[in-house]
C-alpha cells in the first residue's frame, strides 16, 4: 500500500531523514518508534504532504505521491493524518472540525461517513456542538482522531496519539485504534516506546536521528 524508497528530507539547511524505507502493507499496523526529535513527525508531514522531501520516493497504491502533490490531494486518496499537536480550528464546533476532510477531500457521502464515526466514537457526539476551544486536551484527541477518520479510508497516520494524555483516556485510544483492525483499514502510528501501542502492532520500525536502526516484527 504504502512503499517509502531512500526518502531524505531537509528543514533549512538540516538534514532531518537519511534514506529512510519503510512499507505499510493492506490492513496491517505499523509502528515509528523512537525519542523526541528522532524524526517521526517529519515523516508523517512528509507523506502527507505538509513537507517537501529531497530526494527518495513515496509511492501510495503504485501512484507516485511527488513533491507537487498538495495534501488535499493526498487526502482525496485515502489518506487521514492526526498531528500530535491536535491542530483543531478553535472557534469551529466539534462537527465541523471533523467535517473539515469531508469538504477537503469531496466526499458527498460525508453524513454517512459521519455517523460511522459517531457510533465508533460515541463520546465525541456527545459534545460535537461545541466549540473546540472549549474542550480538554484529552477531548481534542478524540475529535482529532475522528476527523482523520472522515479522509482516512485506507490509511490513517497517527503521531503520537497517547503524548500527554490521561492514562484512562489513553486506554480509550488503544480500544479504539484496536477497533479499526475490523475495518480493513492500514495505520502508521508513532510513539517515543511501546508503552501503549505493542499490543496494536504488527511491524515496527525503530527510528533514531533520522535513520530508521531496527524493523522488527511484533
Amino acid at each position: 500500500m504504502l512503499t517509502i524508497k531512500k526518502l531524505n528530507v531537509s528543514i533549512g539547511k538540516i538534514n532531518i531523514l537519511r534514506d529512510i524505507s519503510i512499507e505499510v502493507h493492506n490492513r496491517k499496523f505499523i509502528g515509528l518508534i523512537g525519542r523526541n526529535g528522532a524524526g517521526k513527525t517529519t515523516l508523517m508531514k512528509t507523506i502527507i504532504g505538509l513537507l517537501s522531501h529531497q530526494g527518495g520516493s513515496i509511492y501510495f497504491e503504485n501512484q507516485v505521491l511527488n513533491k507537487t502533490m498538495q495534501p488535499f490531494l493526498r487526502a482525496r486518496l485515502g489518506i487521514g493524518y492526526m498531528p500530535e499537536d491536535r491542530r483543531l480550528i478553535p472557534d469551529l464546533s466539534v462537527e465541523e472540525n471533523i467535517l473539515i476532510n469531508a469538504w477537503a477531500t469531496q466526499n458527498t457521502r460525508f453524513r454517512e461517513k459521519l455517523n460511522y464515526i459517531y457510533n465508533m466514537i460515541p463520546e465525541v457526539q456527545e459534545f460535537s456542538n461545541r466549540k473546540a476551544l472549549f474542550l480538554s486536551g484529552g477531548q481534542q484527541k478524540l475529535v482529532s482522531l475522528a476527523r482523520a477518520l472522515m479522509g482516512g479510508s485506507k490509511l490513517l497516520l497517527l503521531d503520537e496519539p497517547f503524548e500527554g494524555v490521561a492514562p484512562a483516556l489513553a486506554q480509550r485510544l488503544v480500544e479504539l485504534i484496536i477497533n479499526l483492525k475490523k475495518t480493513g483499514i492500514s495505520v502508521m502510528l508513532s510513539e517515543s516506546d511501546l508503552t501503549h501501542s505493542e499490543k496494536i502492532l504488527d511491524y515496527i520500525y525503530m527510528i533514531d536521528r533520522g535513520e530508521i536502526i531496527q524493523p522488527k516484527t511484533l
